[in-house]
């Protein structure tokens, strides 16, 4: 039994996920796929594919290592759902803080916009 991967969708229909990855060469983008794939399949995905970000509201990281690039995805789980918030490419050890912000900034967006629709 696995979980759904949903793509998060501002409130006028932008889906910054799907921008994302549109605009990864071929090749990384097969690699993000793969490590969605495990996301939907794999009970426990191994760390070094999906991790919690410390110090943040329930965000986690979706980590895609391909050719020189580190890809990152944020997320964060609802009911046995994952929802991808965004993507960008890591060029320093450090994991920026407004990638973070803005990570957080759409899982409450999501949720209040949920709980209208609940």
């Amino acid at each position: 039994m696995g979980r759904t991967v949903i793509f998060y969708k501002t409130a006028d229909g932008k889906c910054p996920v799907q921008e994302f990855l549109d605009s990864l060469p071929g090749k990384a983008a097969q690699k993000v796929a793969w490590v969605l794939n495990l996301l939907e399949d794999v009970q426990i995905v191994p760390s070094s594919y999906f991790k919690k970000l410390v110090g943040t509201e329930e965000m986690w990281e979706c980590r895609v290592q391909f050719a020189s690039n580190a890809y990152r995805l944020f997320c964060f789980f609802v009911d046995d759902s994952v929802v991808l918030t965004h993507g960008f490419i890591k060029k320093s050890q450090k994991t920026p803080a407004h990638e973070i912000r803005r990570g957080e900034a759409c899982r409450r967006d999501f949720v209040e916009r949920r709980k209208k629709h609940e």
